[in-house]
């Protein structure tokens, strides 16, 4: 296993809140239950299932910050292309915030330049990951507190890489929400 970096630890160790469990399709023992969870996050990529999981989160956000949430910025990790991104985050960021009061951060992150999914490529996972270009606004993202969403989160590299970017442009990130958690284990 590679080696994880410190700065990827320290994200890890914070605030991480996931809502189902993710069984990849090459795992074939799963019951019914666990297909529907699987189901529900390729709806949630495809953009059809961003009512229900804006509706999950806002329940946890509400449930996790109470009444800070106000004063908190929600940003979703981007997909891997601009036109992936639009379709699984514009709508859901904004009902999201729209049921929580917090502050929509979509609007200040844009991709620049597709990258390869991950899943196709495993074993250059960390590469990639680092290799997407992405512009933030830098100046809306300094002293902001900010809570990341992503769709399912793995090793948490994604999410870490993200977080760690954010700060450094000032801003705090108080942990991640996930709509799944992959695993390849059926207990």
């Amino acid at each position: 296993m590679a080696k994880i970096e410190e700065s990827v630890k320290k994200q890890l160790t914070k605030l991480i809140v996931t809502f189902l469990k993710y069984y990849p399709v090459r795992i074939r023992n799963v019951g019914e239950k666990e297909k529907q969870s699987r189901q529900i996050v390729w709806d949630f990529k495809d953009g059809r299932e961003f009512e229900n999981v804006a509706q999950e989160t806002a329940q946890h956000f509400k449930e996790h910050f109470g009444d800070n949430r106000n004063d908190i910025v929600f940003a979703c990790v981007p997909a891997s292309t601009a036109e992936k991104n639009e379709l699984r985050f514009k709508k859901f960021s904004a009902r999201v915030c729209e049921l929580t009061g917090a502050t929509n951060g979509y609007e200040h992150i844009h991709i620049l330049a597709d990258r390869q999914t991950v899943h196709d490529h495993r074993k250059t996972e960390g590469e990639i990951r680092k290799t997407q270009a992405i512009k933030f606004d830098k100046d809306f993202f300094a002293d902001k507190k900010v809570l990341v969403f992503d769709d399912v989160i793995s090793r948490g590299l994604s999410y870490a890489n993200f977080a760690n970017q954010l700060e450094a442009f000032g801003a705090e990130v108080l942990g991640g929400f996930f709509l799944g958690r992959t695993s390849y284990r059926v207990i």
